[in-house]
C-alpha cells in the first residue's frame, strides 16, 4: 500500500493512503537511507510503502526515492543532518526584522541551503503592522537587496492585511513549505490561508524578542483550492552542511556569477590574487552582509560547527 507521510511524531508517522485515509503508521526496523546520514529516516512528503502486521498495524518497509529535500544541520550532531521535509516544489521564509529579529545571516544560510537543494525559495517579511519608521526602511533595504539578488520578496501582515489571497495563489498546485524562526507568523498566516485549520500561535517574549515554541512537529496540511502546505516548528539557524570550498560559492548566485572573472579557478575569494568577488564586494557590487555570511559559511564549513541565526 503507497502513503503519502503527513505528519512526523518522533517514532510514529501519520501517513495518507492512496484511498483518503489517514492512519497512524510506524517504521519497519532499523532503516537508513542510501546515502544520507540523517537524525531522521522519514519527513513529512515522503511516499513511503506499507503493509500491515499480525495485529493490523501498517508498518513502514520502503521509502521512495526524493525528488529534493530540504536539510537543517541539528546544533548537537555534527556530521549528521535533519530532513525538514521532502519532495517540495517551493520554500516561503517567513522573516521578520523584528518580534524577533531574522539576521541577514539567518536568511543568507537558508536561502544557499535552498539553493543547494535546488528548491525556489520566496521572502515574506511579516508583521508591517508592527512596524516603526526604522523597521519599514530597514525591510525595504532588504527586500531591495534579495530581489536584486533574483528571489521573490514581499511585505505583509499576517494579522493586518485584508487581502492575503496573492500567497495563496502562488502555493496552489504543489507542495510549499513554511519555515523560520519560532514566533515569526507561520501558524498565523497558515489560518489566514486555510480557514478552519486552527494551528496553534504563541506569543513574543519581551525581554528577549525571540519567539516560542508552538508548532512541535512538521504537518502537511491540505490545501481547499490542491496542493499542500508543510508548517514546521521554528529553526534557530543553520549549520553549512556537505558545503565545501569552492562549491559553496555556487550557492550565492551573486557571488557566482563574478566568480566566472577569478584568476584562478579554485578561488575561494578571501585573499587570492585577482579575486573578481572581492573587487566587486569593494565597489558595492556584492552586499558587503551577504559576503560576511558566504565567509562565515566557509568558516564553518571547514569545522563542522553550527551558527545561530
Amino acid at each position: 500500500m503507497r502513503a503519502l507521510v503527513v505528519k512526523n511524531t518522533g517514532d510514529r508517522y501519520h501517513v495518507r493512503t492512496e484511498d483518503g485515509r489517514t492512519v497512524e503508521a510506524r517504521l519497519k526496523g532499523a532503516y537508513r537511507l542510501k546515502g544520507i546520514r540523517s537524525t531522521n529516516p522519514l519527513a513529512v512528503g515522503d511516499f513511503v510503502m506499507m503493509e500491515e502486521d499480525h495485529s493490523g498495524t501498517p508498518l513502514i518497509y520502503e521509502i521512495e526515492d526524493r525528488r529534493n529535500f530540504f536539510v537543517r544541520k541539528p546544533s548537537n550532531l555534527s556530521k549528521q543532518m535533519h530532513v525538514i521535509a521532502a519532495n517540495v516544489d517551493r520554500i516561503f521564509l517567513i522573516a521578520t526584522v523584528n518580534y524577533p529579529v531574522t539576521t541577514t545571516t539567518f536568511i543568507d544560510r537558508f536561502l544557499a541551503t535552498a539553493e543547494a537543494y535546488h528548491i525556489p525559495a520566496t521572502i515574506f517579511f511579516n508583521k508591517t503592522d508592527r512596524y516603526s519608521e526604522g523597521d519599514r526602511e530597514y525591510a525595504d533595504a532588504l527586500e531591495n537587496l534579495y530581489r536584486t539578488i533574483g528571489y521573490g520578496c514581499f511585505q505583509i501582515s499576517a494579522h493586518g492585511d485584508a487581502d492575503l489571497s496573492f500567497v495563496y495563489d502562488m502555493m496552489r498546485g504543489g507542495v510549499t513549505l513554511f519555515s523560520g524562526h519560532s514566533g515569526s507568523g507561520k501558524s498565523t498566516l497558515i489560518n489566514r490561508l486555510i480557514p478552519g485549520v486552527c494551528r496553534r500561535t504563541g506569543d513574543i517574549s519581551e525581554y528577549h524578542n525571540k519567539g516560542m515554541h508552538t508548532t512541535t512537529f512538521s504537518e502537511m496540511l491540505e490545501l481547499p483550492g490542491g496542493g499542500y502546505v508543510i508548517d514546521t516548528p521554528g529553526i534557530k539557524g543553520f549549520g553549512a552542511f556537505n558545503m565545501k570550498g569552492v562549491e559553496l560559492s555556487h550557492y550565492f548566485p551573486e557571488i557566482f556569477r563574478f566568480s566566472r572573472d577569478c584568476r584562478f579557478a579554485d578561488c575561494t575569494h578571501r585573499n587570492e590574487p585577482g579575486c573578481a568577488v572581492v573587487r566587486a564586494v569593494e565597489g558595492r557590487f556584492i552586499a558587503v552582509s551577504r559576503y560576511g555570511s558566504y565567509l562565515g559559511m566557509l568558516e564553518d564549513s571547514s569545522d563542522g560547527r553550527y551558527r545561530a541565526g
